[in-house]
């Protein structure tokens, strides 16, 4: 009788036949219908492996849009108390120590957050404490890549130990199929409390006569470890309980607490602390389970989560999983959910690989926020205490990465899923208010983490009421950003966690309102000029809000702070080859800080003078007019995206040149339209999105940062860019698929149409909206907030003519 496939082979089957239908599909269809032709199911275009290597942190592992739980591998290179990437996973480490139920999409700070109970099928006895197995030697398992398999909702690895797992989730809960050789001991090992950054706390429960293992770990520390502040974040602040149940009985139970093993003990307790390497290993707590598989290899498991209680974990599961389902069934329904949430996209035509990469990155966009409130509304508060979700909202959102999100991924949300954006801006006022009226720039579940710079909120909020978005408490939303803005907080003359995690989020802000710069010498911030640009878009993006509120006085007050960036704009930095004009940190008494060069990072977040140098997306015109009009200023952009022999830099490593791999300057091919040649942001961005992007674990050009990354293609791609932050106006490039619809619940649909799209026109020779023919690179908040048509003529060579007329440019 021949043997029957391991669940890890069998889904690899019907994952490799999903994949090939469509393949065959697209291959048979008449190149003039391809292009109209709009996919039917995008999941079957999603690869959750796009940006497990090169440094994108995102994970394979199986979640739900916008969901609680992310059942993914932790990895170990061999340190129990770190992992081979940020987030658990990377791609060249093949060896695992558990299955981790949270994940956050794309975080930095290795070893990142959460990574929360890895649960790991263990192939032999139980025979010493797996927390004394500091270098994961024994309590670990090596696996092939060719035995490991990823679709959106569900994921499933064979381990060489002989042990495979078939996972599926829901959005707070799941169901595992773990299976084991037949003719060694077969066991569950709880790491209950090996959370990514260590953990203050945990516990674990076995109750046998209910075939049950509950449990809870308190932890927190997100960039913990960061060397520029991170001790300010070695500390807990959520508590994730779970409640697990089994399809039999146990043959055997057994519990551990740092060096100490107790076969047959149902309870345990004791926490690692935050530190790393000698000072952390050894430490933690954790209990097994152990099965007979004589008769029958496969153990199914069900599992709940909460951030809330023990009981809301086993509300979750009993609410959201039947009690005889499936991991087919599951995945089935996963499956269907991600196909929904993706369909809000259509896009026709294109390449495999192309659809590929695309499809991902809007999966990755729209993995986060993520849930943390359970089905019955409750949720963990910044204050420590137990909320419920306010009335008319839905649910509880966080993992707010704002330093980030707010140039792409906020901005996506807004359009694709106003309704989520919506409870969103909702959750993050709830955490204000629960904060003393301070919103954090880096929201990790209930946590304020304080990391990054500037008021990145102000500019997310602002964004999302420009949109359309209106579920939520715009004018108490409003009143409390304007305030943090305005009015001092003691907080905000702290240095604590700085440079990199400074808690004021308007760091000495008495000093800022009074110089209308932040000084380098007594910031308390990361660096002066990046905190002033950062500032200064925040500013200008609550006066847009403002204005369109009613708010007239407040308009003009925060339209004017939103040129402060001018304070840090010396005309007479150069680079010492002949370009002068560079933003520049500068001290309380107004001198600049010296010595400066455009490549040092001197008063800057995560950049140098020459990318924030273009920060300045609020008054496009402005910088231009600074540098000595727009004609110096393409210039100058050009060199930014060209080697002196015109050959491209745009895959980073050059701190002169543009950095595809993080934040500051990723709106900077889009300036071209601003300067009048809107011709040189359809070439640069096409050559960014052909060779900084594509398919495989390389996919991404570094940290996705909660989708920001994934966020700035899929708009790319689209041939859409947003303008800057607080508006709904949108800037104009070639898009890469000849057609693409945006289904879209409020708003009205917007309809693209480039029949000539492909590798052979990448530019712009015209374009309609809703028919009419307009010659500007730009298009008003009306296509956003009430949708629209776009049609392009595309052609071979630039028309340098169309979108150039000095009135039409976008500001």
């Amino acid at each position: 009788m021949p043997s029957r496939p391991s669940p890890a082979r069998r889904h690899a089957a019907r994952a490799a036949a999903i994949v090939l239908a469509g393949v065959l599909v697209g291959a048979v269809t008449p190149p003039a219908a391809q292009a109209e032709a709009l996919v039917p199911r995008p999941t079957a275009y999603v690869d959750p492996m796009i940006g497990t290597a090169n440094g994108g942190n995102t994970y394979p592992g199986a979640v739900r849009p916008y969901g609680m739980i992310a059942w993914s591998p932790t990895s170990t290179t061999g340190d129990q108390t770190s992992t081979g990437a940020a987030n658990g996973y990377e791609y060249g480490v093949t060896r695992m120590r558990g299955l981790s139920l949270t994940h956050v999409n794309g975080a930095g700070c290795n070893p990142g957050a959460a990574g929360d109970v890895p649960i790991m099928p263990f192939v032999g006895d139980v025979t010493s404490s797996p927390s004394a197995d500091t270098k994961d030697a024994v309590y670990a398992s090596g696996f092939s890549h060719d035995d490991e398999r990823a679709v959106p909702g569900r994921y499933t690895v064979g381990l060489d130990s002989g042990a495979t797992a078939d996972l599926a989730v829901s959005e707070r809960a799941g169901v595992a199929d773990f299976s084991f050789p037949a003719d060694k001991p077969a066991n569950l090992l709880f790491r209950v409390s090996n959370s990514l950054n260590g953990s203050e706390d945990a516990e674990i429960e076995i109750d046998t006569a209910h075939r049950k293992v509950t449990g809870s770990v308190l932890t927190g520390a997100f960039c913990g470890r960061r060397a520029n502040g991170g001790t300010n974040n070695r500390k807990s602040y959520y508590r994730l309980y779970f409640s697990a149940s089994f399809d039999r009985a146990f043959s055997t139970t057994g519990t551990w607490r740092d060096g100490t093993l107790a076969p047959g003990a149902t309870s345990g307790s004791g926490g690692e602390g935050y530190a790393t390497g000698a000072d952390r290993a050894g430490r933690g707590s954790g209990g097994w389970v152990g099965f007979d598989t004589t008769a029958d290899d496969d153990v199914r498991m069900r599992i709940g989560i909460s951030y809330v209680s023990r009981a809301g974990a086993e509300a979750n599961l009993r609410q959201e999983i039947a009690p005889r389902a499936s991991v087919d069934d599951v995945a089935r329904a996963g499956s269907a959910a991600w196909d929904r949430e993706l369909s809000s996209v259509r896009v026709g035509g294109g390449s495999e690989a192309q659809r590929t990469t695309f499809y991902t990155a809007l999966y990755h966009s729209l993995m986060q926020p993520n849930l943390i409130s359970d089905r019955d509304g409750r949720y963990p508060g910044m204050d420590g205490r137990p909320h419920r979700v306010t009335r008319g909202q839905k649910a509880q959102y966080s993992n707010f990465s704002g330093w980030d999100q707010y140039r792409a991924q906020i901005q996506l949300l807004a359009l694709l899923k106003p309704r989520i954006a919506g409870d969103f801006a909702q959750s993050l006022y709830n955490f204000a208010r629960q904060n003393d009226g301070v919103w954090d720039r880096w929201v990790h579940v209930n946590g304020a983490t304080h990391v990054m710079t500037g008021d990145p909120t102000a500019a997310t909020l602002a964004t999302f009421y420009a949109m359309g978005v209106r579920n939520f408490d715009y004018e108490g939303a409003f009143e409390s950003l304007a305030r943090q803005a305005t009015v001092p907080h003691p907080d905000g003359l702290s240095d604590a966690g700085c440079p990199g995690q400074c808690t004021g989020q308007r760091p000495n802000l008495a000093q800022y309102l009074e110089s209308h710069y932040a000084a380098q010498d007594v910031c308390h911030c990361w660096g002066g000029a990046a905190e002033t640009l950062e500032d200064a878009v925040a500013d200008a993006a609550l006066g847009r809000w403002a204005r369109l509120l009613g708010r007239d006085e407040e308009a003009a007050a925060f339209d004017e702070r939103g040129l402060w960036w001018r304070n840090v704009f010396n005309p007479g930095a150069g680079d010492g080859a002949g370009t002068t004009g560079y933003i520049q940190a500068r001290n309380l008494d107004g001198s600049w800080v010296t010595p400066f060069s455009p490549g040092s990072d001197k008063g800057f977040a995560q950049g140098t003078s020459a990318t924030y140098t273009w920060m300045v997306p609020q008054d496009v015109q402005g910088l231009a007019e600074a540098m000595g009009g727009r004609e110096t200023a393409a210039k100058r952009l050009d060199a930014f995206f060209h080697k002196a022999d015109g050959s491209w830099s745009v895959k980073g490593g050059d701190a002169l040149r543009y950095d595809p791999t993080n934040e500051p300057g990723i709106h900077a091919p889009w300036l071209y339209n601003a300067l009048g040649k809107p011709w040189k942001t359809q070439e640069t961005v096409r050559e960014i999105v052909d060779t900084v992007y594509g398919t495989g674990p390389r996919g991404l050009p570094g940290n996705d940062d909660l989708g920001t990354m994934s966020a700035w293609y899929v708009f790319s791609a689209l041939g859409l860019y947003p303008q800057t932050p607080g508006s709904a106006a949108m800037l104009l490039g070639t898009p890469l698929f000849p057609s693409a619809v945006l289904e879209r619940s409020q708003g009205g649909d917007i309809r693209i149409s480039a029949p000539a799209a492909d590798a052979t026109h990448p530019y712009i020779d015209a374009v309609t909206v809703d028919g009419r023919a307009v010659d500007r690179s730009w298009v008003d908040a009306r296509l956003v907030t009430r949708g629209g048509s776009l049609a392009y003529r595309l052609a071979e060579a630039p028309n340098t003519s169309w979108a150039t007329g000095p009135a039409g440019l976008p500001r």
